[in-house]
């Protein structure tokens, strides 16, 4: 299981037209990738959160854009894209009391599989858990198709 910590960014966004696309113009005129994002919102703000390719480049573009923008550091797991992935890393964080304090993902990583993005309580345990090859919890039986009725 391919793993890394990368730096997110929260930037917060007031509720209006235009300011997701403001963020995500500027990270495009500067050539910057975005691996995974995700959009929370309230009544009065929305705090998108995502990982990029560059954070050297992004830096000075998120912060020149003046909006409150937060770093944190995220593990960003390499996932197969299939049934069951998602839980099994859910299951080995908590089996050793590890908090999952939120997560998102996103399609279409290398190799045909998901990049999932943890913010967890502790990410050097995290790594160490998720580094040990353990195998996958028994997948669900396939579903059996029904003959079509005439």
């Amino acid at each position: 299981m391919s793993m890394s910590v990368d730096k997110q960014y929260s930037v917060f966004l007031v509720n209006k037209p235009g300011n997701l696309a403001k963020v995500t113009q500027a990270l495009g005129d500067a050539k910057i990738n975005i691996k995974a994002l995700t959009l929370v919102d309230s009544q009065e703000h929305g705090v998108l959160r995502l990982v990029v390719e560059n954070t050297a480049k992004a830096d000075p573009v998120l912060h020149s854009l003046n909006l409150p923008v937060t770093e944190t550091d995220v593990l960003s797991v390499e996932l197969p894209n299939y049934p069951g992935s998602l839980a099994d890393v859910c299951n080995r964080l908590a089996e050793k009391h590890v908090n999952i304090n939120y997560a998102y993902l996103t399609t279409g990583a290398r190799n045909g599989k998901a990049l999932g993005v943890f913010k967890v309580s502790d990410i050097n345990k995290a790594k160490k858990i998720l580094t040990v090859r353990k195998p996958m919890r028994k997948a669900a039986e396939p579903v059996k198709k029904r003959p079509a009725r005439r």
